[in-house]
């Protein structure tokens, strides 16, 4: 699959690692097309013998940005918006149980989708600048891909919880501290670094690996699971409240949100 390019996502391969580019300007949002590409790069990916590991790289100012918000404007009801928090969390799943390693290189920022995306990725590794956060509630919103399930696991209720109702990003030096990336470089090395670590992998036996990969999905527990479910209910149900449909005109309007508690 050396070349092969899907919409927004372009792939080449090298060494038996397939460096994957995600390219959907200005702020590669995670859109429902670029969901059904990550599945189909996932997909390809498993068949090919030749692809051992992943690395996953934003083109441009970041790795993403977050969801496509002028998406959301053609959601129509809570059922849409339940299923669109679905599609995420599927597509992200499938990367999780991917049976070879999937990296994210994380420049810029990883912001609400963005950072669930990569929190569904095996290994995270950032620039010290990096800004990574959940910021759906200066919109009005939650997340909705799995994030409120996944941050936790990570950084620990406790963080997980700040850095959700405050909606403030962390650098990447600080995601470090908190267990949420793997490692920080400078923005110049990071996809340099990111290689390096990936060719470790790659020198592994792709046996042993998709072994390793395997177990460590047995750590998830079947409440994470139903906490997945009843995101998805929530987030549609918080989409289509007054404080929703404020947030996101507002952000799309360029202008601080008057929240209501509806």
């Amino acid at each position: 699959m050396g070349g092969i390019k899907l919409k927004f996502l372009s792939v080449t391969v090298e060494d038996h690692i397939a460096v994957v580019t995600f390219n959907h300007p200005p702020a590669n949002a995670m859109s429902s097309q670029v969901m059904h590409d990550v599945t189909e790069l996932i997909d390809q990916v498993e068949k090919d013998d030749n692809i051992r590991v992943v690395v996953l790289h934003g083109e441009g100012r970041f790795f993403s940005a977050g969801a496509d918000i002028k998406e959301f404007t053609s959601v129509e009801d809570a059922k849409q918006a339940t299923e669109l928090a679905q599609l995420g969390q599927v597509t992200f799943e499938r990367v999780e149980k991917c049976s070879k390693p999937v990296i994210a290189a994380i420049h810029g920022a990883a912001l609400g989708g963005g950072l669930e995306f990569a929190m569904s990725c095996h290994m995270r590794f950032a620039t010290e600048s990096a800004k990574l956060g959940l910021p759906e509630l200066t919109l009005g919103l939650i997340p909705g891909f799995a994030g409120t399930q996944r941050l936790p696991r990570y950084v620990g209720k406790a963080k997980a919880c700040e850095m959700m109702l405050t909606s403030t990003p962390i650098t990447g030096a600080q995601a470090l501290e908190w267990g949420l990336v793997n490692g920080v470089f400078s923005e110049e090395s990071l996809l340099e670094e990111t290689m390096k670590i990936a060719k470790q992998i790659a020198g592994k036996s792709p046996a042993t690996v998709r072994a390793v990969l395997e177990l460590l999905q047995t750590t998830k527990s079947p409440q994470y699971y139903e906490g997945v479910q009843h995101e998805a209910q929530i987030f549609g149900e918080v989409f289509t409240s007054e404080d929703g449909r404020e947030g996101v005109a507002a952000f799309l309007e360029k202008r601080k949100p008057s929240f209501s508690g509806r």
